[in-house]
């Protein structure tokens, strides 16, 4: 029971306001040492040389510092005023026009905080303007800028990969469709909300109508190629086998930096704030992971993977009961917790239950980052409603925001009960 009581512990100070790496460690130093024996941590330089080691993880401050660039070229706003001139004319098209700026972000930085707030100062206040309906609205920013951490290159399922023993590269891959199905997904709702509710997302007239469709395409393009040209560079690299996700990310900066040299804000400054922003969000977490290792440690030792495991296969059909009991504390955990902190603490408890059910752990991972996705959106602790919370008009209340997600929540359920139940339909192999 020392693994239970370390994980109880470990919730409680987090949700005390304790820092993550420094509760984890602390609690794995503390039980491990009264359990165990202080002896017990003498592996622990091992693992640690060993994390510092890991090429996978090397992708992930450099896909950081892209996200960042990326930013700071004012991207996001450049983008939504480009899909604004294609969608705007239609019920609904700011809506769209948000969401497909959303998996554009996703899919170049892969970077949440930053999507979601990037949107919320830019999207929201033009969707306001033109009498969109407040939760549809702030709903529909959430949930673009959550699309980072299922669309590739994900830095969550960089870190599954890791954990789980898959190729980054096939995880990506695996990653693709189910985001396409999502993405479409909220299109539509908002398509028949604007249907059948006209005043929910009135159609607007573009500033440029005045201008030839020449004119107005050729300014779309310019806007949009770019970042496109971008994503099927690191992505195309991967895919295609040319280039690791390691190898990949470092074109990904050169690219970003090569975007920010083309629209005239590539300069020292901007470079050395990217640079230590990338160092804190780094830092953070490989902190985070180095405590998840410390913490595992001692839950081994002390037998509570054996409980967990011996309690899966208890079950009746412990295959499915497994699956949605992981899903059901990963979806719990993430209103609490980050999905870094879950990825490198919960998975690996996990992790062996799988392998020891034959799952495909593709499958397994990208329905870890489906459900992480679902976490960052539900009230009252999701991340993404705090990010546009912090950045929204003072006329958004925070219910507006709270309603405005609920239907994007049911429609991230729909989508992962379909990975559950039909994985065939998405090419994996699903339980055997």
């Amino acid at each position: 029971m020392i693994g239970l009581i370390m994980f109880a512990a470990t919730l409680i100070l987090l949700m005390v306001g304790f820092p993550v790496a420094f509760t984890f460690a602390g609690v794995a130093v503390i039980f491990g040492t009264l359990t165990e024996g202080i002896e017990l941590f003498g592996f622990m330089p091992y693992r640690i040389m060993s994390i510092m080691q890991n090429t996978i993880l090397m992708a992930v401050p450099l896909f950081i510092f892209m996200g960042i660039v990326l930013q700071k070229t004012k991207l996001a706003e450049q983008l939504l005023e480009a899909m604004g001139e294609l969608f705007g004319n239609i019920r609904g098209g700011l809506a769209i026009s948000t969401i497909l700026v959303g998996s554009l972000l996703a899919a170049s930085t892969g970077v949440v905080g930053a999507s979601v707030i990037a949107m919320g100062v830019i999207s929201l206040p033009v969707m306001l303007k033109h009498n969109y309906k407040k939760p549809l609205a702030t709903g529909v920013i959430c949930a673009s800028g959550t699309l980072g951490q299922i669309i590739p290159p994900s830095i969550v399922l960089i870190i599954l990969a890791d954990v789980l023993g898959v190729p980054a590269g096939d995880l990506f891959k695996s990653a693709v469709l189910p985001s396409l199905v999502l993405v479409a997904s909220y299109i539509i709702y908002v398509l028949i909300i604007a249907y059948f509710d006209k005043n929910s997302a009135p159609a607007c007239i573009s500033k440029n109508h005045n201008l030839g469709k020449l004119q107005k395409y050729s300014a779309v393009a310019k806007a949009i190629l770019p970042p496109i040209l971008l994503i099927v560079a690191v992505l195309g690299s991967i895919f295609t086998g040319i280039a690791t996700p390691t190898e990949s990310a470092a074109i990904g900066v050169v690219g970003a930096l090569f975007l920010a040299f083309i629209y005239r804000r590539l300069n020292w400054k901007m470079v050395r704030e990217t640079s230590v922003e990338t160092i804190k969000v780094t830092a953070m977490v490989f902190a985070v992971l180095i405590g998840a290792t410390a913490f595992s440690l001692v839950f081994t030792y002390s037998g509570g993977d054996v409980l967990v495991e011996d309690f899966i296969h208890t079950l009746p059909a412990k295959e499915i009961s497994f699956i949605f009991i992981a899903m059901l504390i990963i979806l719990l955990l993430g209103f609490f917790i980050d999905f870094v902190e879950i990825s490198l603490i919960i998975v690996p408890i996990f992790y062996p239950i799988a392998l020891s059910l034959g799952i495909d752990m593709n499958w397994f991972a990208i329905l870890i980052a489906m459900n992480l996705q679902t976490s960052f959106l539900t009230p009252p602790f999701g991340f993404s409603l705090f990010y546009l919370k912090g950045v929204a008009p003072k006329s958004i209340k925070t219910t507006d925001i709270y309603r405005g997600v609920m239907p994007f929540i049911f429609i991230q359920v729909v989508v992962l009960l379909s990975l559950i139940f039909f994985p065939n339909w998405y090419g994996f192999g699903g339980l055997n």
